[in-house]
């Protein structure tokens, strides 16, 4: 998995605006829980599916961005967590074991 780091709440517009053009997932993380582990070795060993772009969100050193990510994009905070966003909006989001790349996939380029 190529990660980009989401450390500064302005990617947030950029990432809004991405998601004009191509499909872009946030990967909300905690290192201090062991499922949220889990679920990120699982991210890092499957494929990365062309034309998604995937972010990294440490939510210990930026609680700040996950707080906003919540507001922005109108979902409960939960941990791990990805959201999935498309024209700015997040159409998808799921937490904890039910985190897989193949769904991910799945809502990005479902009609």
């Amino acid at each position: 998995m190529n990660w980009i780091d989401l450390s500064d709440e302005a990617q947030l517009a950029s990432i809004k605006q991405e998601s004009a053009t191509q499909p872009v997932v946030i990967f909300k993380h905690s290192t201090r829980c062991s499922i949220s582990v889990m679920v990120k070795n699982r991210l890092d060993k499957a494929e990365q599916p062309d034309g998604i772009k995937f972010y990294y969100l440490d939510l210990l050193q930026h609680r700040n961005i996950s707080n906003k990510v919540a507001e922005d994009f109108h979902v409960h905070h939960e941990s791990p967590q990805v959201l999935l966003i498309k024209n700015g909006e997040c159409i998808y989001d799921e937490s904890h074991n039910g985190i897989f790349v193949e769904e991910i996939a799945e809502q990005a380029f479902a009609n």
